[in-house]
């Protein structure tokens, strides 16, 4: 499957609210096909770089907004931890009822950070893609000082979340039994049909898988490595699903 139909896939699977904030990578194809001419090439680059800056402005403002969300809701979740394991006003029922919310929080906020490095890694290979297009339909050299451009954007900046995901995870392990999760993650694969971070975490994983095997060749512009290990969470998702990831 082409990287455009891939996107278009990824999109519809993604939570409803990030589904605009993707590379808008059928507008930028259409442009480059539109260049017949050393005219027309002369004329377009300026509009091409600034529809990309544009995309780049577009990428860098969502994710660190959903950066900023992430850390005050990672502290939010370890201050409901340490309250509920202080207990001073819980019953061992009341204990029992604040846990599980605590746990289902904790899973869907795992999911969401991990879409948002997927969210990175995705536009960052739509970028690369177009801009060999363009230089092959123009025979220029635009896609190197990009890309260049592009590694230092704040978009493409994973460490932080990929930090607070072992974080996330390490939290669970210590907290939740292993049994516990991989029950709820199987319980939440039936009972989700079509939506919920469940499934959209697993199709973004998939889709990503298989971006990168559609690449024959590897070079300084192919996709990093996912700065994401491979988790317990994400192997019972991918395991339990008994939902069809395409």
């Amino acid at each position: 499957m082409k990287f455009g139909k891939r996107l278009k896939q990824h999109v519809q699977e993604t939570l409803p609210g990030w589904r605009e904030m993707y590379l808008n990578y059928k507008d930028l194809k259409k442009l480059v096909r539109l260049i017949s001419s050393s005219l027309e090439i002369r004329n377009s680059e300026a509009e091409f770089v600034y529809l990309l800056n544009n995309e780049i402005e577009k990428f860098n403002a969502f994710f660190m907004e959903q950066e900023e969300d992430f850390i005050i809701r990672h502290k939010e979740l370890q201050q409901r931890i340490k309250r509920a394991n202080e207990r001073e006003l819980l019953s061992e029922g009341e204990y029992e009822e604040e846990m599980a919310r605590i746990r289902k929080d904790i899973v869907d906020f795992h999911g969401e950070m991990v879409l948002l490095v997927n969210y990175s890694n995705i536009n960052y290979t739509g970028m690369a893609k177009i801009l060999k297009k363009y230089d092959k339909r123009t025979g220029g050299l635009l896609r190197l000082p990009f890309i260049q451009k592009v590694l230092e954007q704040p978009f493409f900046t994973t460490e932080l979340i990929s930090k607070l995901v072992k974080e996330c995870e390490t939290t669970i392990d210590e907290l939740f039994p292993a049994t516990v999760v991989a029950e709820e993650m199987n319980e939440a694969a039936i009972t989700m049909v079509g939506e919920g971070i469940f499934r959209n975490t697993v199709a973004a994983l998939m889709t990503m898988k298989e971006i990168r095997k559609g690449s024959s060749t590897q070079s300084h512009f192919s996709l990093p490595a996912l700065n994401l290990p491979d988790t317990k969470i994400i192997r019972s998702c991918q395991l339990n699903s008994p939902i069809p990831i395409i």
